[in-house]
């Protein structure tokens, strides 16, 4: 992969990205897509621009680094004062929701896209985490009652680190990693505890009067100590994801005032990386790809991994919930595969499995069709909830009108 020619394409599409944004904020076009179709249109096959390989090391390296990014920033969303807060609703989400979206998953790569069963519970562990920034309009609008938005943001925080395990664990079991169940096991371990131990002992002692950092240099602490926390996992061999998510955890336990100040530019830094990664992902999807290797039951497969497993799961785990009917259809519907599903399934083709190349396949189309689904339809949902608003609340029309100056 060229990075020169990367790195222009990537800067022209942002530039796009950012002067287009008010438009795309009122209106059906997202800057997701617009990274996706760009990638498409510049990569093999098409524009052939960008030059990329499902087989280049520096695909694997660039999405590592995005999911860890991605992780750490989900991480500084959901601190333990969060979860205490806001447990009840993401709660459900997540226990029984994501088992039950893995499993309708799996059942669905069974019977219809007609893998294994094991290859399908690998398929859909992979396609079981949500990605909310792919339906900014809904977590990022005042309009939409908070606790939807507080269900959406938890979960999607936690879901990502909860996936990961069994993903891991299902691909070792499919002979895609070299590591026995012990050795698994310490990785898992060794990265949570990194992703535990370091931040709590650099915040303890930045609360020392003689190691205080400055009030302007204040946002570089938790920058600082992800990169800190990645280069010990890549030198130990620990699991780097669940590291990422432990670490920024931690510190937006310890800290609310760091979990601030690291706020805007985690968020800038994390959002940068995942586009770039969009791109360069939707770049591996050739023409020949989408029409010639992917079979009419992995395009069925892929619609009904959307619009059924994961509505079927929320519906379930929220009967009894007391969850408006409206809320509760815009959680069943914005549960978009995320950004976490593009790096599980590179790593799934990286794993020399028999069905490797099937499984990125129906993953990679799967993602490209939520990304184009649920970043297309967020503000329309979202306005929604402002019309329902009005409704329920009419203007008084019998107060006067101020008299005209």
């Amino acid at each position: 992969m060229d990075i020169p020619v990367l790195l222009v394409c990537f800067s022209a599409l942002l530039v796009a990205a950012v002067l287009l944004s008010e438009l795309a904020n009122r209106t059906v076009l997202s800057t997701a897509v617009l990274f996706l179709v760009g990638g498409f249109l510049l990569g093999p096959g098409v524009f052939d621009v960008l030059e990329v390989r499902s087989g280049d090391p520096a695909v694997s390296v660039l999405a590592e680094l995005a999911l860890f990014s991605v992780l750490y920033s989900d991480g500084m969303r959901v601190g333990l004062r969060d979860l205490r807060q806001a447990w009840r609703l993401p709660g459900r989400a997540l226990v029984l929701g994501l088992p039950l979206t893995l499993v309708i998953t799996a059942a669905l790569a069974h019977w219809v896209a007609g893998l294994p069963w094991l290859e399908s519970l690998l398929l859909g562990a992979v396609l079981s985490p949500t990605d909310p920034v792919f339906a900014a309009a809904i977590v990022g609008r005042k309009e939409v009652p908070p606790r939807l938005r507080s269900l959406l943001n938890v979960e999607s925080g936690v879901n990502d680190g909860l996936a990961l395990p069994i993903v891991l664990v299902v691909l070792a079991s499919a002979g895609g990693t070299d590591a026995s169940g012990w050795g698994l096991t310490w990785e898992l371990v060794l990265g949570l505890a990194i992703g535990i131990v370091v931040p709590w002992v650099v915040l303890r002692l930045e609360r020392l009067s003689f190691l205080a950092s400055v009030r302007h240099l204040q946002p570089l602490l938790p920058a600082a100590l992800g990169l800190l926390v990645l280069g010990l996992c890549l030198t130990t061999h620990a699991n780097l994801f669940l590291a990422a998510f432990a670490a920024g955890a931690t510190v937006a336990t310890l800290s609310e005032e760091f979990r601030h100040e690291f706020e805007q530019l985690g968020e800038l830094i994390a959002e940068q990386l995942k586009l770039v990664a969009v791109m360069v992902f939707a770049a591996l999807m050739t023409p020949t790809f989408l029409i010639e290797e992917i079979s009419w039951t992995g395009w069925v497969f892929a619609a009904l991994a959307l619009v059924l497993a994961r509505p079927a799961a929320l519906w379930l785990a929220f009967l009894g919930s007391g969850l408006g009917r409206r809320e509760q259809a815009a959680a069943m519907w914005f549960g978009p595969k995320g950004f976490a599903s593009v790096v599980y399934g590179l790593i799934v083709l990286e794993s020399g499995i028999d069905l490797a190349d099937e499984l990125f396949h129906l993953t990679a189309l799967t993602v490209s069709l939520s990304i184009l689904a649920h970043s297309s339809t967020d503000v329309l949902v979202a306005r929604q909830f402002v019309t329902e608003d009005i409704v329920d609340h009419p203007p008084d029309s019998g107060s006067p009108r101020p008299a005209p100056d």
